[in-house]
């Protein structure tokens, strides 16, 4: 791949996530802001899980066939760019929901389109890839600084800068190299689109449990997405924001040691670890304080690189391993599917259900809060432990590692 290629990409995994790194973290603490309860926020969380079990159908059935991908991708930044101005606009939480489940139609998509591009340029993604991919991460750290840095969490400010990203990369994205159609003549089905292939692997217990496990792990998982900002902020943390970018630097370090990991735990270990680690943020976040306990958030945040690296990537990897080469594609679909799909779309709803119970007259009981979360994970991780028993096999990490996604 040429320098100025990579380059090209690059910029392009920086705006794709910068976008989303600017309003996702933060939003949670301007709708509280604005007179939005838990119940809402949750909701509002739920519209992008929501949109990752849609956009499947929008790539595999019009964009694959139809259009390059290039012009795809800017098409739906152009639109998404107008349509998040407009989120950004709305206070009632009547509307908030639907307006931002458009959005998330038309942004969800693009995170299989950036792939897509890059893959079409490259020799060998298990090379190439992760270093592009990368600066995706970056760009999400560049937005959280810089959201922190200006202290406007609680405003819609945020929003309305990732509408002014959208529309630049919506019209950098014509400049991208061209990806033509590729399945044009391809008869593609639901069951494609949703990996559903997949399901047969379900005969052999080790991974109906994994599967299991995954999508139970991911409903405690959606609480820190969604209030782990406004708690932050809550307790008085200055620059909350920024502060939690720590959260994808010890990401981008545990990606690098994830070789050495997993030649000396297995499967089983860095999964387990990985759930355990959720289980651990939360009751450092429910003991901890902005004062002498501050340390506890601060571990709770650099934590983000276990929890999000041992238990997702690996997941992936051993989905990888498990399925035959035939329907490797259809079952890292249904693993997304089970986790960012419909696992953080309940995870979302019972959140927000979660902060509301524990409300009380208008104060929100963090402590609580966050030991429902944790004390799911534990029992979650306990059942996997007990119920996962399969012969470890070594399995090389490093073409895997551009599977991640920034968390």
């Amino acid at each position: 791949m040429r320098l100025t290629t990579r380059i090209q990409l690059s910029t392009m995994m920086f705006l794709q996530f910068f976008i989303w790194g600017t309003w996702y973290v933060t939003m949670g603490t301007y709708l509280f802001n604005i007179g939005f309860n838990g119940l809402d926020v949750g909701q509002a969380y739920s519209a992008i899980p929501i949109g990752a079990i849609i956009s499947p159908f929008f790539i595999g059935m019009i964009a694959d066939k139809y259009f390059p991908a290039e012009k795809v991708l800017g098409a739906m930044h152009l639109i998404g760019g107008a349509v998040i101005y407009w989120v950004s606009t709305i206070v009632s939480s009547e509307y908030f929901f639907w307006v931002l489940l458009l959005y998330s139609l038309c942004y969800m998509p693009t995170l299989a389109l950036v792939n897509a591009i890059c893959f079409n340029q490259m020799k060998d993604p298990g090379i190439e890839f992760p270093n592009v991919r990368v600066l995706g991460t970056i760009g999400w750290i560049a937005a959280g600084l810089m959201v922190g840095f200006l202290k406007v969490e609680e405003t819609n400010l945020p929003l309305r800068i990732a509408s002014l990203i959208s529309v630049l990369m919506g019209l950098y994205a014509f400049t991208l190299p061209k990806t033509p159609p590729k399945s044009r003549d391809e008869k593609v089905t639901v069951s494609d689109i949703l990996g559903l292939e997949a399901l047969k692997l379900m005969k052999e217990k080790s991974f109906a449990i994994f599967i299991i496990s995954s999508l139970l792990i991911s409903i405690p998982l959606a609480f820190y997405y969604a209030f782990a900002n406004p708690f932050l902020n809550e307790a008085g943390m200055e620059n909350a924001a920024g502060k939690m970018t720590l959260g994808q630097w010890s990401e981008i370090g545990f990606m690098v040691l994830m070789p050495f990991f997993f030649a000396r735990l297995g499967v089983k270990r860095m999964l387990l670890i990985g759930m355990l680690s959720w289980a651990l943020r939360y009751v450092l976040f429910a003991m901890g304080n902005n004062e002498s306990l501050v340390f506890m958030f601060y571990i709770g945040i650099l934590l983000h690189g276990i929890c999000y690296d041992f238990f997702f990537v690996t997941g992936q990897i051993y989905v990888d391993k498990k399925a035959p080469k035939a329907i490797q594609a259809a079952a890292q679909g249904f693993i997304t599917l089970i986790t960012y799909g419909i696992g953080m779309l309940i995870g979302s709803w019972v959140s927000g259900f979660v902060v509301d119970y524990y409300t009380i007259d208008e104060i929100r009981q963090w402590g609580p809060i966050w030991y429902f979360p944790a004390i799911m994970a534990v029992v979650v991780s306990l059942l996997f432990w007990l119920l996962f028993n399969e012969k470890e096999e070594k399995v090389a990490v490093s073409q895997h590692t551009q599977l991640s996604e920034a968390g």
